[in-house]
């Protein structure tokens, strides 16, 4: 690589301005800048080629998983450094370092596994590293630099994965795409506020516009900052990663994903696809990345697909979460795509996948089948979730949810969103933030050992009160039973149940529940009591902490 360097349109005027600020300095008077002088000319934009061309200075620094992340990582970097010195040093983290040397043995050196240069439009080549570090212990601090030998990164830090379920948090993210410099940082640095212990970032395609542009790259890398150094990334294609059929030449070098996709039957196809098509384990939760891009290739599509079952169908995983471009369920207007909800929506419902996290469309939209519906504020049905993190906006619609079955919770146009993913035990709290940090929505999925869930809203003055509980019958005799069914609690709430005389108002205490593990109230017998004369009209009354709600009219026979 030429090791000519380009200079900005004032290199010849700084350096008359040094020389005059020299003899100034001589002749023992202050120096001012050039630049403030009634000459001084008006500002011109840095020509993209010297906005991020590389240096021997390592950049664009991003934790990628691998197949094993409690005891092994990779880490891709940029730089105009050659592979032969390309390498990185990972010790277990200390307490400090600089004036306090590491132990003797501490640090592990370990050189780049591969080097690829990135040719771009801008004049030079970016050169990407790849470094896999091995050998490593379940849920520790690790410390690591790359560089070149001579020439360093700062020390980074992250945490390997646990060996087994542990709690952790991941945000998500809808399409960038647009306005990544400007509209993009703040997004990503509020939710890095939010979750600032966040293990894993999801980014649903569409990183950036152009698939091969070299200054939206850096934009994106630059937007993320030294985030993406220490949470591991795990990024599908969008359209916008392809240009002219082909996959962005930036894509493999920076995200080397497990090669655990499917097999293709052909080289070619198998190279085309590579890192595009991947499931990695994390601490309980199997994160499975799709490539919705080839949907009108029938023969990659059908083999996606059946790899796809194959994950689904031997995850040892209590958790699943599936993330791809094209949503099942479009919000856009006039947007669908019937091949992806029709091969891959009957598999998410069938092996019972909680999360479907998608872009494409730069609106919002959230929900579940319809057919899964308990109640106004709970279904038991994976969560189909579709965001855009970027400024790029276009119109919403409900429109493609409920002419396929599918009820859309929540939709949204003209913001910019984070998504929060806590993920527990017996949990996964999921929730959407403004870029100004404001509560946008969510809801809370539980799952019990048997595979039983539901899918509950995230509480609020209004979806806590109304006509939300089920009966078996709207018609009883005089001291007859009725079975309800209520949810929406949280696991081990009590609810005193009640018998409501609609014309009078007067309540009648007739017995206490208790919400199972999933916040359930499931047919409970309610004796009418005496005072619910013949051919009056009643309701059952369920009263809790976090909820008041009641159950269709139920009349009264003789």
């Amino acid at each position: 690589m030429s090791d000519v360097r380009k200079r900005g349109p004032f290199g010849s005027r700084r350096a008359a301005g040094a020389a005059i600020g020299a003899a100034l300095l001589g002749g023992g008077l202050i120096a001012v800048p050039a630049a403030v002088g009634a000459d001084s000319e008006p500002p011109v934009k840095v020509p993209d080629a010297e906005v991020y061309e590389p240096s021997a200075l390592p950049d664009r620094i991003i934790l990628v998983p691998t197949q094993t992340p409690a005891t092994s990582q990779k880490v891709t970097w940029r730089s105009e450094v050659g592979g032969e010195y390309a390498q990185a040093q990972i010790l277990e983290a200390p307490i400090a370092l600089g004036d306090v040397r590491p132990a003797e043995g501490a640090v592990r050196t370990v050189m780049a596994s591969s080097t690829n240069p990135v040719n771009t439009t801008l004049g030079y080549a970016s050169v990407y590293h790849q470094v896999e570090f091995t050998g490593l212990k379940p849920d520790t601090r690790y410390t690591y630099r790359v560089g070149d030998g001579v020439n360093w990164s700062e020390w980074i830090d992250f945490t390997t994965a646990a060996a087994e379920f542990e709690p952790f948090s991941f945000i998500y993210y809808g399409d960038m795409q647009n306005y990544i410099d400007s509209a993009g940082p703040r997004v990503f640095r509020q939710a890095f506020a939010d979750r600032p212990e966040a293990k894993v970032i999801v980014n649903a395609g569409d990183l950036v516009n152009s698939a091969n542009s070299e200054l939206e790259w850096g934009q994106w890398h630059a937007a993320d900052g030294f985030i993406n150094s220490q949470i591991n990334n795990i990024s599908v294609t969008g359209n916008h990663e392809y240009s002219g059929g082909q996959l962005s030449t930036f894509w493999q070098p920076t995200f080397p994903y497990p090669t655990n996709g499917p097999d293709f039957g052909d080289d070619a196809t198998n190279a085309a696809l590579r890192n595009t098509i991947y499931s990695v384990d994390y601490q309980g939760v199997r994160f499975i990345g799709l490539n919705s891009n080839v949907q009108s290739n029938a023969p990659v599509m059908a083999a996606q697909t059946a790899w796809l079952e194959q994950q689904l169908a031997n995850n040892p995983n209590k958790w699943t979460v599936v993330t791809f471009h094209h949503p099942v369920y479009s919000v856009a207007s006039g947007r669908n795509n019937p091949t992806v909800r029709a091969q891959w929506g009957p598999l998410f419902e069938k092996y019972g996948v909680d999360l479907v996290l998608q872009g494409h469309d730069h609106t919002y939209g959230r929900g579940s089948t319809t057919a899964s519906r308990k109640s106004v504020t709970v279904h038991d049905s994976t969560v189909y979730a579709t965001s855009v993190s970027g400024g790029k906006m276009y119109d919403a619609v409900s429109s493609n949810w409920t002419d396929n079955g599918a009820d859309q919770m929540s939709v949204g146009q003209d913001m910019q969103l984070y998504q929060m993913i806590d993920v527990t035990e017996d949990s996964i709290t999921y929730e959407a933030r403004y870029a100004n940090g404001e509560h946008h929505d969510g809801v809370v999925i539980r799952k019990n050992d048997a595979g039983e869930r539901t899918v509950q809203e995230i509480r609020t003055p209004q979806n806590t009160v109304g006509e939300q509980v089920a009966v078996d019958t709207t018609s009883v005799a005089f001291r007859g039973t009725v079975n309800v069914s209520a949810w929406g609690y949280d696991p081990g709430e009590t609810v005193n149940v009640y018998v409501r005389n609609v014309e009078r108002g007067q309540d009648v205490l007739v017995g206490e529940a208790t919400a199972d593990e999933l916040g359930r109230v499931l047919e409970l017998p309610v004796r009418f009591p005496s005072s619910a004369k013949k051919l009056s009209t009643q309701v059952v009354y369920l009263e809790s902490v976090n909820q008041q709600i009641t159950s269709p009219e139920i009349t009264v026979d003789r």
